[in-house]
């Protein structure tokens, strides 16, 4: 499937667009929607791309079922990294910015690495 020049130069402009709105959400203060705003405008910019530019819309269903596979394989990855930080113990986790000391296997501080 061959997609059109003005096809290329439309999904160009709106990615222009996003780039702007991306730049402007950084310096708004939208409290909590912070993350959101900046993850759909993430998501909108990634699925142009992977439509157009990949060639994903009209592309072959062994092509969008490779795709998928990679997207599913990603949130499997970031499920289990998030399991494994919820699931760590409290003192293992870091605090105000600052990096908790290396624990050893007994739950001790090693040698030299005390607070």
């Amino acid at each position: 499937m061959i997609i059109p020049i003005k096809t290329y130069l439309k999904v160009w402009a709106a990615l222009l667009v996003l780039l702007a709105m991306t730049i402007g959400a950084a310096f708004l203060d939208l409290g909590r929607f912070n993350l959101p705003v900046a993850m759909l405008i993430a998501v909108t910019k990634a699925a142009l791309i992977l439509l157009v530019f990949m060639h994903l819309k009209g592309g072959s269903r062994l092509f969008q079922a490779a795709a998928l596979a990679g997207v599913l394989w990603l949130a499997i990855l970031l499920a289990l990294t998030l399991d494994d930080y919820a699931t760590r113990p409290e003192e293992t986790r870091p605090r105000n910015g600052q990096v908790a000391p290396a624990l050893t296997p007994g739950g001790t501080v090693p040698f030299g690495q005390e607070p």
